[in-house]
C-alpha cells in the first residue's frame, strides 16, 4: 500500500501538469461583431478559466464587444473607416425582399448580387484598415513584443488573417462564413454534384437542372472570389507579403478550422483532418427565468408558448408583415414572447408579450415551448435542434435560406418567405407546426443526435486550440492541396500532358507508318 500511494500521486501530478502545460499562453483574438461575438465570447471566457492570458483587438465603434472586460485585455483600432449602422442590415432586408420570385435561379442569383455588393465595399475598406496596421510600425511592435502563442479569429473578418500571416502566429479560426460561402469551401474539397453551394438554397439530392444550377452558383462565387474579393487586397499583399501570396492561400494556412457545424444538421461533405465541428458548442441547459416572464410562461396552462426572435442584428420587418405576425399570433390558444424592437403593432393580442431583449436558451429549453418562429440564424438553429424545439423559420438575408432548408429537409422546421406573409399563412403554418407531431418528433431526433458525443462541443474547440500551442502548430494535419496552383489541383496539367503524349504518339505512328509505306512503294517500283 506504501508503494501505490506515491505512484497514484505521481500519476495525478502528470495529469494536473498536462492539463495546465498551456496555461497562461499568450493569444490574439480578432473576433466579428454582432452574433459572431456571442460565440467567440464563450469560447474566450472557457480559455481565461483556464489560465491563458487574452488580448481582443476590437473596432473603437463596436456594438457588443466591450472594453472592459474581466476575461480578456483589449486594444482599440479602426476596422472600417465608416462603420457600419446596424440599421444598414435592415435596408439589406428590403432590399432582399424586393428580389423577383418568380423564378428560384434569378431569386438566389438576385439575393446573392446584393450580398456581393456588400462584400465588395466592405473587402476594400477592411483592405485599407489592414493596410494603416501592418504599416504603423508602433502597433506591429506592441503586437510583436507581446510575443502572442497564437492567433485565434473569425476569418470572416480578414484582419485577423493578415495581420497573423503577417505576425507568423499559429492560426485556429472560430468559422462558419467566409468570402463566398461557408468555410468548408476554402479548406475542402466540395463536388458540386452532391454539395450545394452556400446561398444556392438546394439540397445535397439534386436533379440535372438543380446540378446545374449548382455548377452557376460555383463559377459565380469563384468570380466573386478572384476577381473582387482577392483584388480588393492585392496592393497589401505585394508590398508586405511573399511573392505568389494571396488571400485564399494565407487563409489556407490555418492550422485548426473550428467550423460552427454539425452533421446532424448539414449535409454529408467531405471534410480535412485539421477541420473540427463544434456545432452548438455555445448551447447549455437552461436556466430559470426572470420572475415576470417565468409567471407569463405559467400562465399559457396546457397549450404552451411561441417563441419567436429575428436574431442579434435584424431588429425590424416591414410594417404590414409584422400586423399580419401579430394578428396571427392572436388567434392562438397558446402565449407568445416575442424579441420586438419597434413601433408596437396596432392589432396586438393579449396573450402576446413583447420584449427587447430575451433569453432565448432558457426560453428554448423551458417545458412550456411549443415551438420557434426565427429568422435561421446559425446560434438559433443550433438552440433550437440542442432543446429539440420545432420551427417556423422566416429567412432574410445571408445563409439563413440555407440552414432553414436544412431543418426543412429533416422535416423538423416550416419555411415562409416573409415578403408573401399573410396573417392566413402565417397562422396555418403554425398551426401545422404546433399540431402536427412529426415535427417536434423529427426535431428530438435530431437533439437525441446532436448530444450523443464523445466529448461536448466546447471541449471539443478547446482541446484543439490548446492542442495548437503545446505543439506550436499542426503542420501535420494541412492538406498539401491547399499549396497547389488551382491548374495543378484539378489535374489539367496532367490532362494536357497526356492530351499532347497521345497526340505525339499519334503523330510517330502516323509518320512511322508512312516512312515504311514510301519504302514499300519504293521497292515495288524498282521491282517492276
Amino acid at each position: 500500500m506504501s508503494r501505490i500511494i506515491p505512484v497514484f500521486l505521481a500519476v495525478l501530478f502528470s495529469l494536473l501538469l498536462r492539463a495546465t502545460c498551456c496555461s497562461g499562453s499568450r493569444i490574439l483574438v480578432v473576433p466579428i461583431d454582432g452574433s459572431h461575438w456571442i460565440n467567440m465570447e464563450l469560447i474566450l471566457r472557457e480559455l481565461h478559466s483556464r489560465g491563458h492570458n487574452i488580448t481582443v483587438l476590437r473596432s473603437a465603434k463596436t456594438w457588443f464587444i466591450p472594453y472592459i472586460s474581466p476575461v480578456y485585455t483589449s486594444i482599440n483600432v479602426s476596422m472600417l473607416e465608416d462603420e457600419t449602422d446596424i440599421n444598414f442590415y435592415n435596408n439589406m432586408i428590403r432590399n432582399v425582399m424586393d428580389c423577383p420570385s418568380s423564378w428560384s435561379l434569378i431569386h438566389t442569383f438576385c439575393k446573392r448580387r446584393i450580398i456581393t455588393s456588400m462584400l465588395a465595399s466592405g473587402h476594400r475598406i477592411l483592405a485599407r484598415a489592414a493596410t494603416r496596421m501592418i504599416e504603423d510600425p508602433v502597433f506591429v511592435k506592441t503586437l510583436q513584443d507581446a510575443e502572442f502563442d497564437l492567433m485565434l479569429t473569425d476569418p470572416g473578418l480578414t484582419i485577423g488573417v493578415l495581420l497573423g500571416s503577417y505576425l507568423q502566429l499559429p492560426m485556429v479560426y472560430n468559422v462558419r462564413w467566409m468570402n463566398t460561402g461557408e468555410g468548408h469551401f476554402s479548406v475542402a474539397p466540395s463536388p458540386v454534384s452532391y454539395v450545394p453551394l452556400s446561398g444556392s438554397e438546394l439540397r445535397d439530392r439534386m436533379d440535372l437542372f438543380e446540378r446545374t444550377t449548382n455548377m452557376f452558383h460555383y463559377l459565380y462565387s469563384a468570380f466573386v472570389q478572384y476577381a473582387i474579393i482577392n483584388a480588393a487586397y492585392s496592393d497589401l499583399i505585394q508590398r508586405h507579403f511573399p511573392p505568389g501570396t494571396d488571400l485564399m492561400s494565407m487563409q489556407q494556412e490555418a492550422h485548426i478550422w473550428l467550423v460552427r457545424t454539425d452533421f446532424v444538421f448539414e449535409f454529408p461533405r467531405p471534410a480535412m483532418p485539421n477541420v473540427v465541428h463544434i456545432g452548438g458548442f455555445q448551447c447549455k441547459k437552461a436556466h430559470p427565468l426572470p420572475a415576470e416572464l417565468e409567471t407569463f410562461m405559467q400562465s399559457s396552462g396546457r397549450h404552451g408558448v411561441v417563441v419567436m426572435s429575428l436574431g442579434t442584428l435584424l431588429s425590424t420587418l416591414p410594417q404590414e408583415i409584422t400586423e399580419a405576425i401579430a394578428v396571427a399570433f392572436a388567434h392562438l390558444p397558446q402565449k407568445v414572447v416575442w424579441k420586438f424592437v419597434g413601433e408596437m403593432p396596432s392589432s396586438l393580442g393579449n396573450n402576446t408579450m413583447l420584449i427587447d431583449w430575451l433569453p432565448q436558451n432558457d426560453l428554448l429549453g423551458h417545458p412550456k415551448t411549443r415551438a420557434f418562429v426565427s429568422h435561421g440564424g446559425t446560434n438559433a438553429i443550433f438552440e433550437a435542434i440542442y432543446h429539440g424545439i420545432p420551427v417556423l423559420g422566416l429567412p432574410l438575408i445571408f445563409d439563413q435560406f440555407d440552414n432553414l432548408l436544412r431543418l426543412k429537409v429533416r422535416g423538423a422546421a416550416l419555411v415562409l418567405e416573409a415578403v408573401s406573409l399573410t396573417k392566413e399563412s402565417f397562422l396555418e403554418a403554425l398551426n401545422d407546426i404546433l399540431d402536427t407531431p412529426s415535427y417536434r418528433d423529427n426535431m428530438q431526433h435530431l437533439s437525441q443526435l446532436h448530444h450523443d458525443k464523445q466529448l461536448p462541443p466546447m471541449d471539443t474547440a478547446i482541446f484543439w486550440i490548446e492542442y495548437v500551442i503545446r505543439h506550436k502548430g499542426a503542420d501535420h494535419l494541412k492538406s498539401a492541396g491547399s499549396n497547389l496552383p488551382w491548374y495543378s489541383y484539378f489535374c489539367l496539367d496532367v490532362a494536357v500532358f497526356l492530351v499532347a503524349l497521345t497526340a505525339a504518339f499519334v503523330w510517330a505512328s502516323v509518320l512511322v507508318c508512312r516512312i515504311l509505306c514510301c519504302r514499300k512503294s519504293r521497292r515495288k517500283m524498282k521491282a517492276e
